[in-house]
């Protein structure tokens, strides 16, 4: 990590077939091995899954999920005379979306359907109607943070 500045953040390319940035983040984590046609296929896939069982707009589907995926607060290790404090702290809005798409991914993969455009749909879907791995990793962060309210005050 460069002592001198923050780098600077890449501008990323929308997706081809909506125009939008987010899902164009969300295509480049869950890619493998360079093969991003590969997480196209898998990611349009599941929104057209999405679209004929709910009969929704996907992306509107999509990003419903991540807002419930987002987490508020998180909790940080902060090392305080001998001890370290789990400290409560913001998350920053770059930092939601890049953990709400990180759990998404690796509560899809973690499922036990066939394909994995049924494991991203079924996963979406859930964390549409606030269930699944995902939004149970956002509540348990979220129990975390209250559980160690009382270490705010350390907070940098």
């Amino acid at each position: 990590m460069s002592r001198r500045h923050r780098a600077e953040k890449r501008q990323v390319i929308p997706d081809a077939k909506f125009g939008d940035e987010v899902l164009s983040k969300f295509m480049n984590s869950l890619m493998q091995h360079g093969k991003k046609s590969t997480a196209e296929t898998i990611l349009y896939g599941a929104l057209d899954a999405i679209e004929t069982k709910l009969s929704r707009e996907p992306v509107a589907v999509f990003h419903e999920a991540l807002e419930n995926i987002m987490p508020a607060v998180e909790v940080r290790s902060r090392r305080v005379g001998g001890a370290t404090y789990q400290v409560p702290v913001e998350v920053r809005p770059e930092r939601k979306q890049a953990l709400a798409i990180r759990w998404l991914i690796s509560a899809a993969r973690s499922r036990g359907e066939n394909t994995m455009v049924d494991r991203l749909s079924g996963e979406l879907m859930d964390a549409v109607n606030s269930r699944g791995s995902a939004v149970k990793k956002r509540e348990d962060t979220h129990r975390m943070a209250e559980a160690n309210r009382a270490f705010s005050h350390y907070r940098w």
